[in-house]
């Protein structure tokens, strides 16, 4: 099967996120904050931008060590509509991080596009007819290093890998900050674009194809929460999302996993601390690790990311009748 990414790419790209901005706080909003959420109409938009930075400098230092700068930054926005019993949601979540320790060059330490749009149309209270249109990426090279033999191994790129996926089902949103959608019909395409690795055959397609076709099952799950009525948690997002994936015709036993949570917390008005965690499982995916200078796969593996960071970052949200 094949399938123009081009075409693809550009669809998903243009999905209607030319509506999301960042208004001001006017009288206007202050009243419609005063409403109850599940009563607002029209757009809310919002979201969390936020820039970490940590450096260490040695100088003689008798203990020993290594000077190192990391620098790494997240953007988490949201632009959704209600209007009637429709509910258009939508989320572009990105991140990036770099790091130089010792002597060695800048090493990427966090990587992600993931850009997402469900329209739903009430069915009964609570619950809603839905489809979903998910886009995932990389905006960089990825590699693995051994440094012992001052060499690295391209493992990843750009488009290489990247997910579309495509799902129609129901959602049950319950209120503005959690929803379960279930697809018992979801279309799913990994892209490889990178030549060397698609000739390698990684993540999953056959070896010198650029695309694989999956059809399946879906379940995702999103708790957001950023109004918290405690004082002491006035100041605090907290988002989280697990998304699972079972193809119907090859292994479904073998679940894709992929759950991600942010915790962000407002010291002051650009001040702030986030926690940012990503777990993924996903069996076509052979984890590299180097040995004498190559790339070797050793398997499939829980895949886990962490990162903690203090530095600056804006919340921002706006509702617009």
């Amino acid at each position: 099967m094949k399938v123009s990414f081009r075409m693809i790419a550009a669809v998903v790209l243009l999905s209607g996120f030319y509506q999301m901005s960042v208004c001001q706080v006017t009288d206007a909003e202050k009243n419609l904050r005063a409403q109850p959420a599940d009563s607002i109409q029209g757009w809310k938009t919002g979201g969390v931008f936020a820039v970490n930075l940590a450096q260490t400098s040695l100088t003689n230092w008798a203990a020993g060590g290594q000077n190192s700068f990391a620098v790494n930054g997240l953007l988490s926005t949201y632009a959704n509509y209600k209007k009637g019993k429709s509910v258009w949601v939508n989320s572009l979540d990105m991140g990036y991080g770099l790091l130089k320790q010792g002597s060695t060059g800048y090493r990427k330490t966090d990587d992600k596009f993931d850009l997402l749009s469900k329209y739903g149309y009430e069915a009964f209270k609570n619950f809603y007819y839905a489809t979903l249109l998910n886009f995932k990426t990389q905006m960089a090279p990825g590699y693995t290093y051994d440094d012992a033999a001052s060499t690295k191994t391209k493992i990843s790129g750009l488009f290489a890998p990247a997910y579309l996926l495509a799902a129609l089902g129901f959602d049950y949103k319950p209120s503005d900050h959690f929803s379960a959608f279930i697809a018992p019909l979801t279309g799913k395409i990994t892209f490889v674009e990178d030549k060397q690795l698609s000739d390698a055959g990684d993540f999953g397609v056959k070896p010198g194809q650029k695309s694989l076709s999956e059809f399946g099952g879906y379940l995702r799950a999103v708790y957001t929460k950023n109004d918290f009525k405690k004082e002491f948690l006035k100041n605090v997002t907290f988002s989280s999302k697990v998304d699972l994936f079972t193809n119907y015709f090859k292994n479904p036993q073998n679940v894709v996993v992929n759950w991600e949570t942010l915790l962000a917390f407002k010291v002051n008005k650009f001040l702030s601390a986030s926690i940012n965690t990503q777990l993924v499982y996903d069996d076509k995916i052979k984890v590299p690790v180097i040995r004498n200078g190559e790339a070797k796969s050793i398997g499939s593996l829980i895949q886990f990311k962490e990162i903690l960071g203090v530095g600056f970052a804006y919340t921002f949200k706006s509702f617009n009748k």
